[in-house]
C-alpha cells in the first residue's frame, strides 16, 4: 500500500511467429512473443528469464504453456501454467487446465478444463468404486 510499487512486467513483443509458420518442437522464450502460427510442442520460459506469450486469433499451441504472463485470443490445446497473469480474450479457446496467479476473462472465452487458483490445495484423488 505505502511501499515501493513492483515494476510492471514488460509487454514488449520481440518475436513474431506469423500465420504461415509451423513449429514442431518446444519453444523456449525469455522475452515477448506474439504467435499467429502453429506450435506443436511446449512453450516454456528459460530459467533466468521472464516472458510474455501473446497468442493471436489465428494462433494455436498444441502443448503445455508455462510462461509467467499469457494472453490468449486464439487456441491452446494443453495446460497453461502462468505464475503471474492469464488474460483470455473473447475468442480464446483452452482445452486443458489453467493455473494462474491472476486471471482475466472476457465474455465468450472457453475453457475445457479446471481453473487452478494460486495456493489452492492439490486436487484429491477420487475414491475407488467397490
Amino acid at each position: 500500500m505505502f511501499g515501493r510499487k513492483k515494476p510492471a512486467a514488460t509487454t514488449k513483443i520481440e518475436t513474431l511467429i506469423g500465420a504461415g509458420t509451423r513449429i514442431d518442437g518446444n519453444l523456449i522464450v525469455t522475452g515477448g512473443v506474439h504467435l499467429e502460427g502453429f506450435i506443436k510442442g511446449n512453450v516454456l520460459t528459460a530459467p533466468e528469464g521472464s516472458a510474455v506469450l501473446s497468442i493471436g486469433p489465428q494462433g494455436v499451441v498444441e502443448g503445455v504453456v508455462e510462461v509467467p504472463r499469457v494472453i490468449v485470443h486464439g487456441e491452446v490445446r494443453g495446460d497453461i501454467r502462468a505464475k503471474e497473469k492469464v488474460d483470455l480474450g473473447a475468442g480464446a479457446r483452452v482445452s486443458g487446465n489453467v493455473a494462474y496467479g491472476v486471471i482475466e476473462m472476457a465474455a465468450g472465452a472457453v475453457i475445457q478444463g479446471r481453473l487452478i487458483a494460486p495456493n489452492s490445495p492439490a486436487p484429491e484423488a477420487e475414491p475407488a468404486k467397490t
